[in-house]
This record gives C-alpha cells, structure tokens and sequence, in this order.
C-alpha cells in the first residue's frame, strides 16, 4: 500500500504499475452542475470528496491514477466531470496493489461515516456499492488524515 500525500510529476512516478485499487482524494472548487446521464441535473457542492477506482490494464494503478491527473482528456469515466478542468483537482492518492475498490469505498463509508453525495457515482459497473464516489467532511486535513489512517492500519 502507498499514500503519496503530493501529487506532482515525481511522486506520480512512484505509483505501481501492478493492478489493484485507489483512492483519488479530489477538491472541487466550485459546485459542478451534472450533465451526463442518469445524474443530468444533480450538483455536486463544493468540497472534498474521495473517488475509489481499480485499475486492471496495461499499466496498472499509475497508468489509470495519472489519466485521472491529467487536465485535458476525452471524457470516459464519471469521475472525469471532477478532473478535468479547473473546477477539480486530484490532491493526493493511496493506492492498494491487488486490493478491491469495493472494498476500499466500503470501509471508508463505515469506518469514517462517509457520505453519498450521488447515488450511483462512479459505480456503474458495480452491484453492490451505493457510489464510489464519497464526500469527506472536514476538508483537506480529514483526507489526509483518513487516508494515513487506512495506509497505516493496512485496511484495504
């Protein structure tokens, strides 16, 4: 498991290329306005929120981690609406080679109360999950914080 709690082009090179799950940690500075789909309509407010993706292609978790980071891709993912221009930004990840991101949003939730902000966000290909996107009340210190807290305590 690694945190990198600062994002930048030489801490995104420490990320593994094996397969497994993350946790995007993502401030968005301004509510966004949904449009696509199902969500059409919805807004997600300003704030702090965690995105729990997996990555099982070429390249791995730091192949999919720096497409997340990257401002100007072809729209693909849900969680693109929150990175791609200037309203979101990814702050920090902690990736989890082999792990589950079932798992991981499942005991965000649980353990740290987190919330559902949009039903069915980011989990489309996912029966059991209420979202995979979740807000972090408290701000960026919270995430920080949660995150160290998971990467310490291995529960991923």
């Amino acid at each position: 498991m690694l945190f990198l709690p600062a994002l930048n082009d030489q801490t995104l090179r420490l990320l593994p290329k094996a397969a497994g799950a993350y946790v995007l940690h993502i401030n968005v500075k301004a509510d966004i306005a949904l449009a696509r789909h199902r969500f059409a309509g919805k807004v997600l407010k300003k704030g702090t929120y965690f995105y729990c993706g997996s990555a099982r292609g070429p390249g791995g978790i730091a192949a999919r981690v720096k497409r997340h980071c990257a401002r100007d891709k072809k729209p693909h993912w849900h969680i693109d609406t929150l990175t791609t221009g200037p309203v979101g930004k990814v702050m920090s990840v902690l990736a989890v080679p082999g792990g589950n991101e079932c798992d991981l949003c499942r005991r965000l939730r649980e353990r740290f109360l987190l919330s559902v902000p949009v039903s069915g966000f980011g989990s489309s290909d996912c029966a059991v999950c209420p979202a995979h996107l979740l807000a972090v009340s408290g701000g960026e210190t919270m995430a920080i914080n949660i995150l160290n807290s998971i990467k310490n305590t291995g529960a991923g």
